[in-house]
């Protein structure tokens, strides 16, 4: 008489435990999600401050490099300096990632089901979901997030090699519209759109099909029914975040610059206009 096999408790891997957009708590999903969003802001906020400076800088003003832009920033305002136009941004980026975040999860879980007939490899899959719906985010935040872009970078160089001086984000918007309208509140959108998409989908790309990878690395595939600790899931987020900035930092850089260029028109311009 054989014996009889004792089945293995049914436990999920962890690509089957993904929460679903309808299963998602969406309280706490926007204000976790608001909560870190403005965290990380808050500690790269200072790095956004010095790169658009460099990118607009006239040739006399030119900084040569990272660090002599950063003491010429603190030299000259103080600490408060690196959070020029901080107020406005932060205050925008709520909505602006509500928008992105909503989009984001609801495109990802419709194109996640539109490639499983394919039986694709896990990572392949999580690529091209995250893919689409990362330009998805992207795409859809862009009327917020052009207009709060335009007003932040004139925050960041005001008083800087020429440019002019303001009395906060509403004064900006004033100017703005006063000189441009409401369109010049979305100059650059074209460039934003051909930029942002592209690079959003690049990130979270790479972001998933990383994720799976180095899940596979550390035993947490598909054949191995056991779900990761929460060392495991910080440290394979955290690498993958990692991996898919430096992706998408090869391809954006250059248009962004341009798009700064853009939105920021040069201080020669502006005193042409005076």
């Amino acid at each position: 008489m054989g014996s009889t096999e004792i089945a293995p408790p049914d436990v999920p891997s962890f690509y089957e435990t993904e929460i679903s957009w309808d299963k998602l708590d969406k309280t706490k999903f926007y204000v976790v999600g608001a909560g870190i969003f403005s965290g990380v802001t808050l500690a790269l906020y200072p790095l956004s401050v010095i790169k658009t400076r460099m990118q607009v800088a006239s040739k006399d003003a030119v900084q040569k490099n990272v660090f002599s832009a950063f003491r010429n920033i603190v030299k000259v305002d103080g600490i408060p300096g690196l959070y020029r136009g901080f107020g406005t941004v932060i205050t925008g980026a709520v909505p602006a990632r509500i928008v992105f975040l909503t989009s984001l999860e609801m495109t990802k879980e419709a194109s996640l089901k539109l490639v499983e007939p394919f039986k694709l490899s896990e990572p392949v899959q999580a690529a091209i979901a995250n893919g689409i719906a990362g330009m998805s985010g992207s795409l859809c935040s862009q009327a917020v997030f052009v207009p709060l872009d335009v007003v932040s970078q004139k925050l960041m160089v005001q008083g800087y090699s020429g440019f002019a001086k303001y009395n906060g984000g509403f004064d900006v918007v004033h100017r703005i519209i006063k000189s441009d309208g409401v369109w010049g509140l979305y100059r650059g959108f074209g460039l934003s759109v051909m930029t942002y998409p592209p690079s959003s989908a690049v990130w979270w790309a790479s972001y998933g099909s990383s994720q799976h990878i180095i899940w596979k690395l550390l035993g947490h595939g598909n054949e191995k029914k056991n779900v990761p600790s929460q060392w495991n899931i910080v440290y394979a987020q955290a690498a993958s975040g990692v991996v898919a900035g430096a992706v998408t930092s090869c391809v954006t850089t250059p248009l962004d610059t341009i798009k700064t260029r853009l939105q920021v028109p040069s201080s020669s311009l502006l005193c042409s206009q005076l």
